[in-house]
């Protein structure tokens, strides 16, 4: 279980990410929606450690993320593998070995940078490829793909790390509506058949209420709605996005499960 409480983030006099509490069970992928600038992205590298926050805690399954040094840390990044919007994928390399640097960070520096991994690390990177329908490609150069299939490759070397969450960072902001699809369709197999949590900001609200269990709302770097879809009613979707929250009482995630 990952939570959050009171996890701020300042920059400067621009705070960011405002007192945020936030609870996460293992099989729930989470969209984190909200206008650019609401805090969505910075929070995801609060937990990830990419950024460090102003004041508050992680924890994940009782061990507090923000106390972690060194080989530690290390160990919890690769535990809470991040996708980017951007893919992060090395354009000259072939696939296959853009998913095996998954593991690199578990293998020997000398043997990763000739490219020397073992036969059962391949025969992984195989079938998490097979997996995403992106078998075909694992000689081809990653510099060569469509951004939905890059974006599938990352996610391939994301599942190498074998995480225990997943974040995605706007991981289809810049794909096409089919690649999109293929993309959350993925994250929600390796939640269903993995049990992995994924947390994911999003910019469309119709992907997020497609795809996810269940939605955050971000404004102002504050939570102002955390709940099902089903429960995001459009007066509310209007105030989030318009950021005329003033005095609005927003329905909490246990307030939405008792109403269901």
């Amino acid at each position: 279980m990952l939570e959050l409480t009171a996890l701020t983030k300042t920059f400067g006099e621009t705070v960011a990410v405002n007192n945020v509490s936030l609870r996460i069970d293992r099989g729930e992928i989470v969209g984190v929606i909200g206008r650019s600038g609401s805090g969505k992205s910075t929070l995801l590298r609060l937990i990830n450690r990419l950024t460090p926050a102003s004041s508050g805690t992680v924890s994940w399954d009782g061990l507090p993320i923000y106390d972690l040094k060194g080989r530690d840390l290390r160990r919890w990044r690769r535990r809470c593998a991040m996708i980017f919007q951007q893919f992060n994928l090395a354009p000259r390399l072939d696939v296959i070995t853009n998913v095996l640097i998954g593991v690199v960070a578990e293998r020997p520096l000398a043997t990763s940078l000739v490219k020397h991994f073992p036969a059962t690390d391949r025969a992984r990177a195989i079938r998490e490829l097979e997996a995403l329908d992106m078998v075909h490609a694992a000689l081809q150069r990653a510099g060569t793909l469509s951004g939905g299939q890059q974006q599938r490759v990352a996610i391939a070397r994301a599942l190498m790390q074998d995480p225990e969450l997943i974040l995605a960072d706007e991981p289809v902001a810049s794909l096409d509506p089919i690649n999109a699809e293929a993309v959350m369709e993925a994250l929600k197999t390796a939640t269903r058949e993995r049990g992995i949590p994924v947390l994911v900001s999003l910019h469309s609200l119709e992907i997020a209420r497609r795809h996810c269990s269940r939605i955050v709302a971000m404004s102002k770097g504050r939570i102002v709605f955390d709940g099902c879809p089903s429960g995001l009613s459009h007066e509310e979707v209007e105030r989030i996005y318009s950021g005329r929250l003033g005095g609005v009482t927003i329905a909490s995630h246990n307030d939405l499960e008792v109403a269901a």
